[in-house]
């Protein structure tokens, strides 16, 4: 009998042995994932851009569809609480926010803001579908189309809490930022292996980008202040300085992404032009879409040929606010605002820029109200050593 119950024990230890093995090979070949595991790493998007160059309406192409998470320039906060550094400075703190959020770790915001807050409390809240759905906000489902206002109306006494629940819960986690003027600052970030992050730059005609900037004049000064690192001082040709900075910056990018760049970087590097998307939005978007592992619907379609198309209101009442106008006029309307003089201005101090980025400079005042003359190059996108796709 004693030897009957030894072999019965071996026999049994031996079936869990195989159980466990055939259940590992199970895993291996079929794909199979245990619970804790059955939800996808999220893919990561950094759209980087400078002001006034159309990254609120690219922010907007992804915020509002279902699968994503969107906030908008979280980083302003941390340049509002140390608004007396220079922006160099400040990258450090910018980059551990941007880490922080991706991986929805929202306490990163404590030393930022008030302790006791709701969703109002972060800046542009409203303009994130995200924040205003299910499970942010009750008064929306996910697939619905939002407005800031509707949303500020209804949802902004939520617990900020629900910023970090929301974000859990999405496959994709999209940032829009204006504030890194270095890409080797995010290099950190992209060698991060436990992130999965991509870079959308997204750059503008810098002539296009001073008559934009003329009109926000206010909104910008402090920033423009961080940027110049001035402290408070007044500095003469503010404009033109704090231009020929973003110029600076843009250009460092694209040459650090496409010349040379290292390993880590492959296929994570994808530039936009405002102008080619405003143009003919749905190639562009749905090369966005593509990079980003999104897919594009019927109803978001719909939204973007209504955002893009439509008449919109005659003046604009917020600085970044996002409307239904004739987005390719938008484009072309400082051909005819500029003077010939800041035209001249802005070619000065942007050469670089305006020539590595496909932009054509104008030699006369008679050249620049020309419409029939297309100042937007032809632009490839498999010109770009690392672009993950060409549009040919």
């Amino acid at each position: 009998m004693a030897r009957l119950r030894v072999a019965s024990t071996t026999v049994a230890v031996l079936l869990v042995i195989q159980t466990g093995f055939l259940l590992f090979m199970y895993t291996q070949h079929s794909g199979f994932m245990a619970p804790s595991e059955e939800k996808p790493a999220q893919t990561h998007i950094l759209i980087l851009s400078s002001w006034r160059s159309g990254s609120s309406f690219v922010g907007q192409l992804f915020s509002q569809h279902p699968d994503v998470f969107y906030l908008m320039e979280p980083a302003w906060h941390v340049w509002v609480a140390m608004y007396q550094n220079s922006a160099k400075v400040l990258h450090m703190a910018v980059r551990d926010l941007v880490r922080s959020v991706f991986k929805c770790d929202m306490s990163v915001f404590d030393a930022y803001m008030p302790w006791k807050r709701n969703l109002s409390d972060l800046f542009q809240w409203a303009v994130s579908r995200a924040l205003c759905t299910d499970p942010a906000c009750e008064s929306f489902q996910r697939t619905d189309i939002t407005s800031e206002s509707a949303c500020k109306t209804l949802c902004g006494r939520y617990p900020f809490s629900k910023v970090e629940e929301a974000c859990r819960t999405y496959s994709h986690v999209v940032l829009k930022e204006v504030r890194f003027f270095d890409l080797r600052v995010l290099y950190p970030l992209l060698s991060d292996p436990s992130l999965n992050l991509k870079i959308i730059h997204l750059v503008r005609d810098p002539r296009a980008v001073v008559k934009s900037r003329e009109q926000s004049v206010k909104a910008l000064a402090r920033d423009n202040g961080i940027v110049l690192s001035t402290n408070g001082t007044k500095v003469e040709d503010t404009q033109y300085k704090v231009l020929q900075e973003i110029c600076r910056s843009h250009v460092q990018i694209y040459e650090t992404a496409s010349l040379k760049p290292p390993s880590f970087l492959k296929d994570r590097y994808l530039l936009i032009r405002f102008e080619d998307l405003v143009r003919d939005p749905l190639p562009e978007i749905t090369a966005m879409y593509k990079f980003a592992n999104l897919r594009l619907s019927p109803k978001l379609e719909s939204w973007i040929y209504n955002i893009t198309h439509g008449q919109g209101p005659s003046k604009k009442k917020e600085a970044f606010q996002i409307t239904s106008r004739d987005a390719v006029n938008v484009s072309q309307a400082w051909r005819n605002v500029l003077s010939f003089e800041k035209v001249q201005r802005v070619q000065e101090v942007c050469k670089g820029a305006i020539n590595i980025l496909g932009y054509q400079a104008v030699d006369s005042e008679r050249e620049q109200k020309d419409l029939s003359l297309d100042l937007v190059l032809p632009h490839r996108r498999s010109q770009f050593s690392w672009a993950s796709f060409s549009q040919n």
